[in-house]
């Protein structure tokens, strides 16, 4: 078998809209209104640059099963520039997009490969005969709660073989359950590679024998969906050997931009380490332009300014002046303070008052080493609350920092301190 190579992309979710608190970002309407398809463009241009063999799209290519005709008209034409490349492309439609979703009648290229509701086989190239076979298998509706790899067939021999799924692997991805299977089944198939889509954070669920990944989407649209977004490139040696590589590719860029306040001790500096950290984000992204959430943390002298009426809003308002103009803008969407006063927490612990014996026994909780039956159940009761889909919202710890004893119990503790010292909560 030659070499060769593909792309391995899912979840474009052409068309979808941005969520999060932009009312405001009337200006870059036009840029957040056309970030799915640019990165959609970035993957065509990609594909082209490098002269793959073929482009794998594991499902959710569109938002909604009432797709827009915009949407599938410029969907059709990334294709196209394919056709005209040479490239093939191997499609699934999965939740988002299933068979009995509204489609216009549209004539796709005949480099297009869309699978249907039963598994098929095609090869990258019919005439090689040691040529990859990809293997896939389309929604044909929305709520698809089998395993479906148990319909794909046993590898052919000889090839290198790709299947093709949209699909939930394991029990904690963070996604909705469709078609759910483990990595087990996947392995156990004796495929080459499992190209996946469904999942939006990139991952490589194994590495060799089979391959599985998925790519992530190519572009975050909202907070949670911050950090590199993009495809993997992947190259098939003549041994069967597979080497893969992320590519980011996102048109915009969401992120998170911590700002501790423990050493900065008035509004000048504070304002001065904000630039700093908007202007270190935007570095990191290399050109991409932002949507950011900024948070204030730790204890510190300012905080009291932070508190005041108005000003966090004129802060943001500031920033989104000098930053959010341009190509390479960085737009603020809300600003969080989860800052404190500065208080001695020890002098608090020696008081004879209801808050002294409240931090005395979460000492006791924190050096209970042998008192495991304690630790477990103060962690099962405040991880009830972190994790509860409301409630958690208003703590304050990001709901992707890991719920550890330690930490809930810190947490908690600066909690009980704002409260019953400051009066108010963050």
């Amino acid at each position: 078998m030659t070499g060769y190579k593909f792309v391995h992309a899912a979840d474009l979710h052409l068309d979808s809209p941005f969520r999060g608190r932009l009312r405001d970002a009337s200006s870059l309407g036009p840029a957040l209104r056309d970030a799915t398809f640019r990165a959609y463009e970035s993957i065509i241009d990609l594909c082209i640059e490098e002269g793959v063999d073929a482009l794998l799209i594991a499902g959710d290519v569109y938002d909604g099963a009432a797709s827009s005709l915009g949407a599938q008209l410029r969907f059709k034409d990334g294709l196209q520039r394919l056709e005209e490349a040479g490239i093939r492309a191997f499609v699934c439609h999965g939740n988002h997009d299933p068979l009995d979703g509204w489609k216009a009648k549209i004539t796709f290229p005949p480099n297009v490969v869309r699978f249907g509701k039963e598994v098929s086989g095609v090869p990258f190239n019919p005439d090689d005969p040691s040529s990859p076979m990809v293997y896939g298998i389309s929604y044909p509706t929305r709520d698809v709660q089998e395993n479906l790899v148990s319909r794909f067939p046993a590898p052919e021999s000889g090839r290198y073989c790709i299947g093709l799924l949209h699909a939930n692997v394991g029990t904690d991805t963070g996604h909705e359950s469709y078609a759910p299977c483990s990595l087990g089944d996947l392995v156990e198939t004796g495929y080459d590679y499992w190209a996946l889509g469904h999942v939006h954070t990139r991952a490589v669920l194994h590495r060799a024998n089979p391959v599985v990944a998925y790519p992530g989407n190519p572009q975050g649209r909202h907070i949670n969906e911050d950090g590199e977004r993009g495809i993997y490139v992947v190259e098939v040696d003549g041994h069967g050997g597979t080497e893969l590589e992320f590519r980011s590719l996102e048109a915009i860029r969401w992120d998170r931009i911590d700002v501790g306040i423990e050493d900065i001790k008035d509004e000048q500096a504070l304002l001065d380490t904000v630039d700093e950290n908007v202007q270190g984000a935007l570095r990191k992204a290399k050109g991409s332009p932002l949507l950011y959430r900024l948070r204030f943390r730790g204890r510190g002298a300012v905080h009291a300014t932070l508190a005041r009426p108005g000003f966090i809003g004129d802060v943001r308002a500031d920033v989104n002046n000098r930053f959010a103009v341009g190509a390479g803008f960085a737009f603020c969407e809300s600003i969080e303070d989860d800052s404190s006063s500065e208080v001695d927490a020890e002098e608090l612990r020696k008081g004879a008052d209801f808050l002294g014996d409240l931090l005395r026994l979460i000492d006791g909780a924190a050096d209970a080493d042998g008192d495991t039956d304690l630790k477990e159940s103060l962690l099962a009761e405040l991880s009830t609350l972190y994790e509860h889909r409301i409630v958690g919202r208003y703590l304050g710890l990001d709901a992707r920092d890991a719920l550890n004893f330690d930490e809930l119990l810190a947490h908690a503790e600066r909690i009980l301190i704002d409260e019953l010292v400051d009066g108010r909560r963050d």
